[in-house]
């Protein structure tokens, strides 16, 4: 398969690839199997795993702190 960007695509992958220490051939390859492969969700999956991840402290402050403006409640 052969895909094409545009040359300040191109520029943009090398960047991201020289940070990443591969090669754009690499990186490209790479993303594409990642997206392959990824887990697909239901919504009822992500329904059902809503609330369990960890709230911090600062995001829990936030949520608790009261009205600071215009905010629709």
């Amino acid at each position: 398969m052969e895909v094409h960007f545009t040359p300040e695509q191109e520029a943009m992958l090398a960047q991201v690839a020289r940070r990443a220490g591969t090669g754009a051939e690499q990186l490209v390859k790479d993303a594409a199997l990642r997206l392959l492969n990824r887990r697909r969700y239901t919504a009822a999956e992500l329904a059902q795993q809503q609330g369990e991840a960890p709230v911090s402290d600062e995001d829990r402050a936030w949520l608790d702190a009261p009205p600071v403006g215009r905010e629709v409640l």
